[in-house]
């Protein structure tokens, strides 16, 4: 080989060595960006909000069927489902309405009206006045008042006494002082505005009678 030749093949190999040598540090930062984690092409990502787990639907199980929806029973009101956003009233404490159960019985009666009672005796009263003649045909003492009015005072048996310018209503209260029972008769006189009481033993102390009350139309009530 000449001189020249030589020269040509020692270039030739110097520079495929320097080549390799180049070449040589490009190897690990190639491999190194093959190793590394991609970028995210897509940048929007990650102004999305996170994803939540609890949100994703649950598989089902094999083998496991899907509940039916129960229909609802004829004549049976499905509760409405209140509006999103609105919160159901609450109950005020003490603002209950009481409801009768069944069965029970009202203790609630209708008032009864009591008939009025029949008057002993009716009299014309003059200007609204009256004379009353009490008659004692008993052989005891009796006792009498009218109230609002007189002091009692006693009546001997077997005699009389005339009350005189009564005014109507007026109330005369009697007894017999040996707790002995009186019947009393009251009747009206031909003369306006004056009657006459007649005292009688009582036998039986159901016809007892103790006060007479005369009213302003002239109706007279023994009690």
């Amino acid at each position: 080989m000449n001189s020249q030749n030589f020269r040509k093949s020692a270039e030739l190999l110097g520079a495929i060595c320097g080549g390799l040598l180049i070449s040589l540090p490009a190897i690990p930062q190639a491999l190194a960006q093959e190793s590394a984690p991609k970028v995210n092409p897509s940048p929007s990502i990650f102004s999305e909000p996170p994803y939540n787990r609890s949100q994703a639907p649950v598989p089902r199980e094999p083998g496991v069927r899907p509940q039916r929806p129960v229909p609802p029973v004829e004549g049976q009101v499905s509760p409405v489902p209140p509006e999103p956003g609105v919160r159901p009233p609450r109950p005020v404490p003490g603002d209950r309405t009481q409801q009768p159960s069944p069965g029970a019985v009202s203790t609630e009666q209708p008032s009864l009206l009591q008939p009025r009672q029949t008057p002993s005796a009716t009299i014309a009263l003059a200007n609204g006045m009256v004379n009353v003649r009490l008659v004692n045909e008993t052989a005891a003492n009796v006792t009498f008042q009218v109230i609002g009015d007189t002091a009692p005072r006693s009546l001997q048996g077997k005699s009389d006494v005339t009350l005189q310018n009564l005014k109507a209503p007026v109330t005369v209260t009697f007894e017999r002082e040996d707790g002995g029972q009186l019947i009393v008769t009251p009747q009206g006189s031909s003369e306006p505005g004056s009657l006459e009481v007649t005292f009688k033993e009582a036998t039986n102390a159901k016809q007892g009678r103790s006060a007479m009350r005369i009213e302003r139309n002239g109706s007279v009530f023994l009690n």
